[in-house]
């Protein structure tokens, strides 16, 4: 008997998680139920277009890009990120100076001597180039 009496004791812990989930899915239905049952019944032909700025729609959607956009923006992604770690190197390295020493400068130089060879890299492969 006391077997049973603990198993309810731990049921009843999750009663109003139980409750709280049927309330939010009767309320989800009776919402998706009520919108449809309620709302317009009309089709207007311009209402599912695509409006964007003003500017009519031109060609197709899904149009195919070329690589070099991708390549560009994989790019600047890569160069952007190299500020999230340069930004607090920056705000800290008085702090860093002082109890480090030149050992932050350095550590820095390499970083950064890394970064130019990526960037010398990909201009000498034409990957800045947007033809």
């Amino acid at each position: 008997m006391a077997t049973i009496a603990a198993h309810s004791s731990y049921l009843e812990q999750y009663l109003p998680v139980a409750v709280y989930i049927v309330i939010v899915l009767v309320t989800g239905a009776a919402m998706l139920g009520l919108s449809v049952l309620l709302g317009p019944k009309n089709k207007i032909a311009g209402k599912g277009t695509p409006y964007e700025c003003g500017v009519p729609l031109l060609g197709e959607a899904r149009q195919r890009f070329s690589i070099r956009f991708y390549l560009v923006a994989i790019l600047f992604v890569l160069f952007d990120i190299e500020t999230v770690f340069l930004i607090p190197w920056a705000v800290t390295y008085r702090d860093l100076l002082g109890s480090m020493g030149w050992v932050v400068i350095a550590e820095m130089l390499v970083f950064i001597g890394i970064l130019f060879t990526g960037y010398i890299y990909a201009w000498k492969r034409g990957g800045l180039e947007w033809d």
